[in-house]
């Protein structure tokens, strides 16, 4: 089976690769469009569905993976910081609060057959000072991940009820099961 993760996310092809030995990197690259009535869950399977359909269109033949992360509090959506100040309103919203990462996952069989879920992982942080929200945001790395944190940067995450690797950006149990279940199908037909 030839595998392509429709992500260029360094943190989704480290955690790929401990599933899939040999794949390609193909992100998508058409406008992100979600129903804004959905909730964070099913938005962001629906994001997975998309990514994934968009490069299994154009690589047929191909097993394919789409993913898409968000982080929701109080039913809201935070996605990528738009800018310093972005992610400073994200990290104090988030300080000493839980909230959850879903992580949508949709793999695309070589034949078409279509597989996705959502994994949710609940998170609470530590009461963060204003002066470690700023030092954070000026590291940069806030930047380019949802709810403006990377869980892996340490100092944030006082708790966590769920999957780690969903948090970084991809659940690995659940892509483990799905991968299994698409394999068992594929070897029955």
């Amino acid at each position: 089976m030839k595998w392509i993760l429709a992500s260029a996310s360094p943190r989704r092809k480290q955690l790929f690769k401990e599933l899939v030995e040999d794949f390609e990197i193909r992100p998508a690259t058409g406008e992100e469009r979600v129903d804004k009535t959905l909730s964070p869950a099913e938005g962001c399977k629906a994001l997975a569905c998309q990514k994934a359909r968009e490069i299994a269109a154009q690589y047929p033949g191909s097993c394919v993976l789409g993913a898409d992360t968000v982080v929701a509090i109080d039913g809201t959506v935070l996605g990528k910081p738009k800018d310093a100040a972005d992610a400073k309103r994200m990290l104090a919203l988030l300080s000493g609060r839980t909230h959850e990462v879903y992580t949508g996952v949709c793999m695309i069989a070589a034949d078409g057959r279509e597989m996705a879920e959502v994994d949710c992982t609940h998170v609470r942080f530590y009461p963060l000072s204003q002066a470690f929200i700023e030092e954070y945001v000026k590291g940069g790395s806030p930047m380019d991940k949802a709810g403006a944190y990377g869980i892996q940067d340490g100092g944030l995450v006082e708790e966590i009820d769920g999957s780690y690797s969903n948090v970084v950006g991809l659940p690995k149990q659940l892509c483990k099961r799905m991968l299994e279940e698409m394999i068992s199908a594929e070897e029955e037909r």
